[in-house]
């Protein structure tokens, strides 16, 4: 154990950890959450996090008893809680109702250009752009909304675009239990532009294809519509 602590401390690890996250890097497909992470409610949450996050403006060196500061702390906690990490709490999960494909409808549903808002993990910097979604009914079709709302719910925690990707595909396919499902994701990552490297023409793409997405035709077909006009 005083082994490992002291490898832990060093400037070696600092450094892998750091390239790590300028990386992207990702251990887990499932958002990494603590033992007990949902024992306080909102309201706890917020005030715990007014506090911490006035300890940090305080380490700055920010005068909190000015009249524009003196209201961020909670400000920020409170939309830490209930906007922008929404999504971390299993209770906000949109709710799903599915509808009979009635219309014997058998070729692949599209909603695109998802406009959402992340943030990043490595430095909790916002993560934004467009997510398209396509699946094959299995006798089931789900409204339109939905699919925008697993895609805010996803999206509204810290994320890696990877996962993010494949956690809006992975919840497709259970609430419609089917294997036919695609989702593409083209977004800008502030901690590439904003800092670090500072390039503010790059964009990130990933891709999750699933069942008959995996054909080239299919695949194309719904390739070739999102980037249409």
């Amino acid at each position: 154990m005083k082994q490992k602590e002291i490898l832990l401390n060093t400037p070696q690890v600092d450094k892998v950890l750091e390239d790590m996250g300028e990386d992207h890097i990702s251990t887990s497909f499932e958002t990494p959450l603590r033992e007990g992470a949902f024992n306080m409610d909102d309201e706890q949450k917020i005030t715990e996090i007014e506090k911490r996050f006035g300890e940090i403006m305080d380490i700055l060196g920010l005068d909190l008893d000015d009249d524009s500061l003196r209201g961020t702390p909670r400000r920020v906690a409170k939309m830490y809680v209930k906007e922008v990490f929404s999504g971390l709490n299993p209770k906000n999960k949109p709710q799903v109702r599915l509808f009979d494909n009635k219309y014997n409808y058998d070729q692949m549903i599209v909603e695109k250009d998802i406009t959402f808002y992340s943030h990043c993990e490595h430095h909790f910097v916002p993560i934004y752009g467009k997510a398209h979604v396509a699946y094959f009914s299995s006798g089931k079709v789900i409204g339109l909304s939905k699919i925008n709302r697993f895609v805010q719910y996803f999206a509204k925690r810290p994320q890696v675009q990877e996962r993010l990707t494949i956690q809006i595909a992975r919840e497709m396919q259970n609430a419609l239990n089917t294997k036919d499902v695609a989702v593409v994701i083209d977004a800008t990552h502030l901690c590439v532009s904003s800092r670090g490297v500072g390039d503010t023409n790059s964009r990130t793409g990933t891709a999750h294809f699933c069942g008959k997405f995996n054909e080239e035709n299919i695949k194309r077909e719904f390739l070739n519509y999102i980037n249409s006009k």
